[in-house]
């Protein structure tokens, strides 16, 4: 979190050192871009960011990644690198008064030839409105803007402000960054991490890719007295896993029902389990899942397994009746049949294109002889005159023509090869051409 209190006036100068018992975190804050450790697509020599530093021009940039990652530290080392004047505000804590004072001031200190990059965290705060003051004061130069976001920009930000700044997505940090803090903390500290080589790599993966969140836990284990090193057991005794990234309104919603939506379509299994245990886990409601299995029964399975929607309701009248945790296991089991099914779209298929043929052909009559007569006047003028009465006929099929006169026979559901449907394929083949047949000796 950047320092809302800081002498916003200040020409740009290297960071002080922390002092002693500042937390560990900011003992740790990298001093220059290359201290950058998970960021080097961005960073390194060939890199947007490593370019811009070299040529000693940067744009207006939004850093879009995870917590932890960095985005605070890299905006103050761009400032450092090509001597900017370093003003950092939170869209969380300011307003229309404070963005007024700071471009004022900007444009006061760029008359002094000092120009000013502006960092603003959380930038996704501001509303639209707030957003498009942004505009002239980026367009014009007053500001170079280096906005953080946890958030997909295409959805927070306006068009117009991203139009004029580069995005910049920053990686969750790997297991490599994550060790490579570890020993940082290490060697300012002057000793070892009081943990087991089972336990250090277990606290490297609770920290979820989120680099401060590590810090912090480690600084925790620094901070106590420990005898012999903390073993699996105890270290989850002492220390509580981080909360995995997940909101449900968000892009992390969005990214996950995709995921698990195309790897049943994919009929893999494994992942599909995967990423429904990683939403579950999380906290997503149990009834949007089945919902939004229930969709992927129809759209990607249909008729090649016409089961599949019967176990997805099955699957919620279970969830109905038992709740959680027990209920859970029928959204599993329908997750994985949609996963191991047949795949078909063609009833998804069949559907957009009967759609699209409705709206274009408008109103047009259905043949006179498949229309109910009720009144005697229907009978009269005409209306199921011809009808012929399919159980009456061979087979139980007369071959008659129900398409409206103005209109060519279509072909919208088209059946594949898979599954229950290519027995649904088979018999309408031979529909096909018992039609043509009876049509011929009409």
């Amino acid at each position: 979190m950047p320092d809302l209190f800081a002498d916003q006036d200040a020409p740009a100068r290297p960071a002080e050192l922390p002092a002693a018992n500042a937390p560990l975190a900011d003992r740790l804050r990298p001093t220059s871009l290359d201290e950058i450790v998970g960021q080097e697509h961005l960073t390194g020599p060939d890199g947007a960011i490593g370019r811009m530093v070299a040529a000693g021009r940067l744009s207006s940039m939004i850093l879009w990644g995870p917590p932890g990652t960095g985005k605070t530290s890299i905006a103050r080392l761009l400032a450092d690198a090509v001597g900017l004047r370093f003003v950092a505000i939170s869209a969380v804590f300011s307003g229309v008064a404070d963005l007024k004072k700071i471009f004022a001031e900007a444009r006061q200190m760029a008359k002094a030839g000092q120009q000013t990059l502006l960092f603003v965290d959380e930038v996704h705060r501001f509303n639209r409105s707030q957003q498009d003051g942004f505009l002239p004061y980026v367009e014009d130069g007053t500001v170079t803007l280096v906005g953080a976001t946890t958030e997909n920009p295409s959805f927070e930000l306006n068009a117009a402000l991203l139009s004029r700044c580069q995005v910049l997505i920053l990686r969750r940090l790997d297991h490599r960054a994550l060790e490579e803090l570890m020993r940082r903390a290490e060697a300012i500290e002057g000793r070892p991490l009081p943990v087991t080589t089972e336990a250090r790599e277990a606290l490297i993966a609770s920290a979820d890719g989120d680099g401060r969140f590590l810090l912090n836990q480690v600084e925790t284990l620094f901070s106590i007295e420990i005898g012999e090193p903390l073993g699996l057991a105890e270290l989850s005794d002492l220390l509580h896993r981080r909360v995995p990234v997940y909101d449900k309104d968000r892009e992390g919603h969005y990214n996950l029902i995709s995921a698990l939506h195309k790897t049943i379509r994919g009929s893999d299994p494994q992942a599909a389990l995967y990423y429904l245990a990683r939403m579950l886990v999380a906290g997503e409601e149990p009834l949007y899942l089945l919902r939004r299995l229930t969709r992927a029964a129809v759209e990607d399975i249909g008729m090649a397994d016409p089961n599949a929607l019967l176990q997805c309701l099955a699957a919620k009248e279970m969830y109905d009746f038992l709740g959680s945790p027990e209920g859970e296991i029928g959204i599993v089991q329908a997750c994985l049949y949609l996963a191991t099914a047949p795949k078909s779209n063609a009833t998804y298929m069949a559907q957009k294109a009967a759609w699209r043929s409705a709206k274009e052909t408008g109103s047009l009559m259905p043949p006179m002889h498949i229309l109910n007569a009720p009144t005697k006047l229907m009978k009269t003028v005409g209306y199921g005159k011809g009808y012929a009465y399919d159980h009456s006929a061979d087979e139980a099929f007369s071959g008659q023509d129900y398409w409206p006169e103005e209109m060519e026979a279509q072909a919208f559901y088209e059946p594949t090869d898979r599954g229950f449907e290519a027995k649904v394929k088979e018999r309408l083949e031979y529909w096909n051409e018992r039609r043509k047949e009876l049509q011929r000796d009409e």
